[in-house]
């Protein structure tokens, strides 16, 4: 479990010293441009990971579905639990629902 838990914090820590760290402000289009569109696309058509756009698979999931794959990550995404707060993850999901 701790080499689990060592993972998933070099993965984030990793994730974020890529991309940076977005600003605690930041709308949920500019946390989505920063961190997620460089594998899903910018226009969320997919590429490295899936499309997230309109007719996607991720459009008919849940909310709850969403935010957990967006802190704990899911496959070969990292989480980014810890590097965005709870209402940043809620800003990129609201961004997602607008788009889809």
């Amino acid at each position: 479990m701790r080499a689990r838990l060592a993972l998933f914090l070099v993965l984030s820590l990793f994730a974020a010293s890529c991309t940076g760290v977005p600003a605690e402000d930041a709308t949920g289009e500019e946390i989505y441009l920063q961190l997620c569109a460089r594998c899903h696309a910018p226009d969320l058509s997919g590429g490295l990971g899936p499309a997230l756009g309109p007719g996607s698979v991720s459009a008919e999931r849940p909310d709850a579905f969403l935010r957990l794959a967006i802190t704990r990550g899911r496959g070969r995404m990292p989480g980014f639990g810890g590097v965005l707060s709870d209402e940043q993850v809620e800003r990129v999901i609201a961004y997602l629902r607008e788009q889809q």
